[in-house]
């Protein structure tokens, strides 16, 4: 059993409150569901303009997580164009 976190950094520049941030937020956490995965917003929660999402996953095996993970990572890029800054796979066992 694997289970496996994608830290994700994004840069919001079309937000001009926490109300805009939040719809972009809430808009991929509904998509990523589909994925099978939890989402949650870790880090920046008082900031317009910044936002650090964990995504979790949990699998068999490390290369199907890592596969879902990539999925996931492509699915809030092809939604979101350009605003993850940074990303990171982590490992739990």
């Amino acid at each position: 059993m694997t289970v496996a976190l994608l830290s994700l950094e994004m840069y919001l520049p079309m937000s001009q409150s926490l109300k805009d941030k939040r719809m972009v937020l809430r808009r991929l956490k509904d998509r990523l569901k589909a994925f099978n995965v939890s989402v949650a917003e870790v880090a920046h929660q008082d900031v317009w303009q910044r936002a650090g999402l964990c995504v979790v996953t949990v699998a068999s095996a490390d290369d199907v997580a890592e596969q879902t993970l990539a999925t996931v990572l492509k699915e809030v890029e092809r939604l979101e164009p350009g605003l993850v800054t940074r990303s990171q796979v982590e490992y739990l066992r």
